[in-house]
């Protein structure tokens, strides 16, 4: 009697979270599969979405392809994934590409967007749709790129700094035409010109607003709830507060997206950005995941099945004709073939902007059911294809090279900025007292690159405002060490004396770099057996506390009796 209850809907259980479970099971089947194979897993979550919504699945927890559930979760998906683009969104970055922003990102969006309305406008859609069209196929999947450049070992080739310049000025870009798209369905004030004038004004004044409250009542906020080092209440307080920026956009017609994007640009640029998207970073990959399955969940394979060449060809012209616009356009600022043709690779497809931005435009005006369908179908296709092209681009530009006969000079504009993610063969130093000062004052000088992990937020601050490379940061957190870069270190420093939290920390440490160096601080012999044990090089502050004091009494009784080796043996009992 089970199964039939949950299908006609008689369970205690809701639909939506009958939904929502199957999708995580599912889910995870699924990313289990791919990486075996070495695959994208956010195109997998499409084929998840499809394989719910057309083998009868969706019976099964007692909704249909029309129940609004579906619709619900597709709203979940992309409000939690605008918040995490909005943390990530880095205008740090932004000062150090803003060239290859400005005119490969720029050329890169005109053109692309040009050729794709022209081409929907030929298919006879309306004006409105065409610009959707437009400005959704210029769009590439940013999370799928920056992805694939990390699996590749290559996210600091010259390739991936090019790409996201380009990915930085469309997400400004669609942000901005976000805006005025109620303008553009004619549900502005006044005429088209007045409308999107009015859009943009309201848009930027939010935005000005939103940033004047993460400054004056976000930013002291953070700080007094920090100052508790409760993790819950620091959570908690984000949230909060991100949920009312987020509604307070809704409210002024402005979209519950946008609101949620401006919420995550509130924390991006606050001292305490990083300990947020450590917080967050567990969910990311689930917020993508409902993102992803919501729209395969409106797939509908039949009607594909039907138009099977549409889908290959567009699916071609997209993959073809943007790769070879951004191609040209970071050629054009002096990118050498092999990473010009990497960065073209991975900004090839549409992407979950485009996704985004259609399911937003869907809202104001529904899509005729047919082109809706081939948009989604070659938005997943194009997606799943990147790794693969990414993985041929530089084998191919080899051969060219080896043809063209010459290389150009590396592009201006690309060099790294202060971000973590640049961070190379560097030490992370975890606490910022009296040791961890000294410790990084001496690697400095030395010409060492150094990261400090620290939880006091008067510290980071200061540390901030003296450009150090900080993170307000647990170390015991994998998130933290994951931003830190701790599969790219040479060394890490607990300089605290809790032991505890060394030991909760280093395997950790251990799973991301075993080769990595790792210095701790003990108080007691049974402490330092048990660092030495996991391979750690111990600084034993009793002995070494004795052997200062020994020479330093020495010096009193001006007597130099003992040598360096006979109080390092005395300090340092076995």
């Amino acid at each position: 009697m089970t199964l039939p209850l949950l299908a006609a809907g008689e369970s205690p259980i809701t639909s939506f979270f009958g939904l929502l479970a199957m999708v995580l099971v599912m889910s995870v089947l699924m990313a289990l599969i791919l990486t075996k194979a070495k695959q994208s897993l956010l195109v997998g979550y499409f084929v998840v979405g499809v394989v719910i919504a057309n083998s009868g699945l969706l019976w099964f927890v007692g909704a249909d392809k029309d129940d609004p559930v579906i619709g619900h979760l597709a709203e979940l998906g992309v409000i939690l994934l605008m918040f995490t683009l909005g943390i990530e969104f880095s205008l740090s970055e932004l000062k150090h590409l803003w060239r290859i922003a400005l005119f490969g990102g720029g050329l890169q969006v005109a053109l692309t967007g040009l050729l794709a309305g022209l081409g929907a406008k030929w298919a006879g859609l309306p004006g409105p749709e065409c610009a959707v069209i437009a400005v959704g196929v210029a769009l590439s999947s940013t999370a799928v790129a920056m992805k694939s450049f990390q699996e590749l070992g290559q996210p600091h080739n010259p390739g991936a700094r090019a790409a996201l310049g380009v990915a930085l000025f469309q997400d400004i870009f669609v942000i901005l035409f976000i805006l005025i798209l109620p303008a553009i369905y004619g549900l502005g004030e006044g005429t088209l010109a007045g409308g999107i004038g009015i859009a943009l004004g309201k848009g930027i004044l939010f935005l000005g607003a939103v940033m004047l409250f993460g400054k004056y009542v976000n930013e002291p906020l953070l700080h007094l709830v920090a100052r508790t080092r409760s993790r819950e209440l620091f959570t908690l307080t984000v949230i909060a507060l991100c949920s009312a920026v987020a509604l307070a956009g809704q409210m002024l017609d402005l979209s519950l997206s946008l609101g949620a994007f401006a919420a995550g640009l509130v924390v991006s640029e606050s001292i305490y950005s990083h300990r947020i998207l450590s917080d967050i970073l567990p969910f990311k990959d689930l917020f993508l995941t409902i993102f992803f399955v919501s729209v395969g969940l409106m797939i509908d394979v039949g009607a594909l099945l039907e138009d099977w060449v549409f889908v290959l060809v567009g699916t071609l012209v997209i993959l073809v004709v943007k790769g070879s616009i951004v191609l040209g356009a970071v050629r054009l600022m002096k990118l050498p073939l092999r990473p010009a043709l990497l960065a073209a690779a991975s900004l090839a497809s549409t992407g979950e902007f485009s996704l985004v931005l259609l399911a937003q435009a869907g809202a104001y005006r529904a899509f005729d059911p047919a082109v809706m369908q081939l948009l989604l179908a070659c938005t997943a296709v194009s997606m799943g294809l990147v790794p693969s092209l990414m993985r041929g681009a530089t084998p191919f530009g080899k051969w060219l090279e080896a043809r063209v006969g010459h290389k150009l000079p590396t592009g201006e504009g690309l060099e790294h900025g202060l971000s973590t993610r640049q961070m190379q063969d560097h030490a992370v130093i975890c606490g910022f007292g009296p040791v961890g000062r000294a410790l990084n004052e001496s690697l400095r000088r030395c010409g060492v690159d150094t990261l400090v992990l620290e939880m006091n937020a008067d510290t980071v601050a200061e540390l901030k405002r003296g450009k150090q490379a900080v993170l307000f940061a647990d170390a015991t957190h994998p998130e933290a060490l994951d931003l830190a870069g701790i599969e790219r270190a040479r060394m890490v420093a607990f300089t605290f004396p809790a032991v505890e939290s060394t030991l909760a920390a280093l395997p950790l440490v251990r799973e991301r770099n075993a080769e990595v160096c790792v210095f701790g601080r003990a108080k007691f012999q049974n402490e330092v057996e048990q660092l030495k044990a996991k391979g750690v090089n111990v600084i034993h502050d009793e002995c070494e506390s004795a052997g200062a004091m020994i020479r330093s009494a020495m010096g009193v009784y001006q007597r130099a009796d003992l040598d360096d080796k006979e109080i390092d043996e005395i300090a340092h009992p076995a």
